[in-house]
């Protein structure tokens, strides 16, 4: 464990787990060391005998030697018992681990890049330590007031109205009707419940709400969470970890093939789809350009290939029309397609292919989302899935424009910009006919956009010349919209 210490503190947790990490951290700051066994890396049985020998369902699981601590909330409680913090520092300082301590689990039940027999029901064996407005969704979830209301000529399933809601509430909490309300509003500034029509703030009314597991609009991130909401830089760290693992294994070499078929039965996407829980709670309001690019090309990238995987890719223009439409995931309390993110999002809220409409009116809650102003360069990071992307990469908040201008280059470079001196054309990917407005608006514009941003080679210098003389055709080559598989 360390050179002053001669017993061991021991760590279950679950990768995102935002409890788990806060009690790593206490330890950290203590320093004292310790053993963090992940247990999404390892074996149902690991996950099986946690549970049985802690009694609970939930991650981090805190052993000092044989001494159960229990999750985060026992760990922070005893660290302010000065007496007891220093007993438990004493047994580990200087008695190793007994037989009534619990093991570290062996190598050999670990799940290796090749194991693909990781169950769904094993996922599902510990979650998050829940916190107080967790238990509260879990405690809703059994007061009769969720059902079904009329709203208008609609019928909208599993709602509640907030009269309902602060009057459970009162009662079962012996609250105030200020208090309650005041729980209804922290739920929904928590991503645990929503408005149905989109009206600002919780209130005791008829207004109808839901919780935003009940969600029916096919979200492929749809599920309950309890974990903890993450800030954009924790999660998307998180996320791309685990996806740079998704694309190593199954990306081929230069990044323009993806094996969608060893993917769907990898353990590693299984671990992901549940980590993609976790956008629920996302906190993406208050982070900064850098964060949001990094993280939403990332979530974007990876929305791709999950809907790629369960739903199969598009085939035709009308498929990829409602591919692009309709492929989602929760992200914040909100939801987000494909084109949400890619228009919406990282172009500030521009018109896509088609769109008669920006995606976000200014009353949207995702209109405080969009970046302020547009970043061209995202269009050589964005992967919709077909042959003629750019290849798959993936980004971090730190560094992020360095990055995108290296793929940017990389793009340039390859068969998607094609020079002819001679007869003064320009051949350049479809790519930069759809998104012309973002390099300008006019062809002239477009040309030197590129002459400034490619690296420097025979090309560029080609490209520069023609641009000078003014005399030269652009025309956009044939983009190939078959399966990148």
């Amino acid at each position: 464990m360390g050179d002053d210490y001669q017993g061991r503190v021991l760590i279950y947790s679950l990768t995102g787990c935002a409890h788990c990490k806060a009690a790593k951290h206490t330890l950290t700051t203590l320093n004292i060391p310790f053993t963090d066994v992940s247990v999404d890396q390892y074996d149902s049985s690991v996950r099986q005998e946690v549970k049985e020998r802690t009694g609970k369902s939930t991650v981090p699981q805190i052993f000092f030697n044989d001494v159960y601590i229990g999750g985060n909330v026992e760990l922070q409680e005893v660290v302010k018992d000065k007496e007891k913090w220093s007993e438990l520092i004493e047994n580990i300082r200087s008695n190793p681990p007994n037989e009534q301590a619990p093991a570290l689990p062996d190598d050999s039940l670990k799940i290796g890049d090749s194991d693909s027999t990781l169950s769904a029901e094993a996922d599902d064996t510990l979650a998050c330590e829940p916190d107080e407005f967790a238990r509260l969704v879990t405690e809703i979830k059994s007061s009769g007031i969720i059902a079904d209301h009329r709203s208008g000529i609609f019928k909208q399933k599993r709602t509640f109205t907030g009269r309902d809601f602060v009057a459970y509430v009162m009662k079962a909490k012996n609250m105030d009707e200020s208090a309650a309300t005041d729980q209804g509003q922290q739920l929904l500034q928590r991503h645990f419940i929503y408005a149905v029509k989109h009206q600002q703030g919780f209130s005791n009314s008829d207004n109808l709400f839901r919780l935003l597991e009940d969600d029916n609009s096919g979200a492929l991130n749809q599920g309950e969470t309890s974990c903890q909401p993450s800030s954009v830089n924790e999660l998307g760290e998180e996320l791309r970890k685990l996806i740079l693992k998704v694309y190593s294994i199954y990306l081929s070499a230069d990044g323009r093939k993806v094996d969608y078929d060893g993917i769907s039965r990898s353990s590693e996407f299984k671990l992901y789809q549940k980590l993609a829980l976790q956008l629920h709670r996302v906190e993406v309001e208050t982070a900064s350009r850098e964060e949001k690019l990094a993280f939403f090309i990332n979530v974007y990238n990876a929305l791709v290939v999950h809907a790629n995987v369960v739903k199969g890719p598009p085939t035709n223009m009308w498929q990829r029309y409602k591919f692009f439409n309709n492929m989602k995931y929760i992200i914040g309390g909100e939801l987000y397609s494909l084109q949400d993110i890619e228009n919406g999002v990282l172009r500030a809220n521009r018109k896509g292919v088609g769109m008669i409409f920006r995606p976000f009116s200014v009353s949207d809650a995702r209109y405080k989302v969009a970046l302020e102003h547009h970043e061209p360069l995202i269009h050589f990071a964005l992967v919709c899935g077909a042959k003629s992307c750019p290849p798959i990469k993936t980004y971090s908040a730190d560094g992020v424009m360095d990055q995108l201008k290296t793929a940017a280059q990389a793009f340039l470079e390859g068969e998607d910009v094609l020079v002819d001196l001679e007869k003064g054309t320009v051949a350049l990917s479809k790519i930069f006919q759809w998104y012309k407005e973002d390099f300008g608006g006019t062809d002239s514009s477009l040309v030197g956009w590129i002459c400034d941003n490619m690296d420097q080679s025979e090309k560029r210098d080609q490209l520069k010349k023609l641009h000078a003389s003014g005399r030269y055709k652009v025309h956009f080559l044939t983009y190939d919209w078959s399966t990148n598989s």
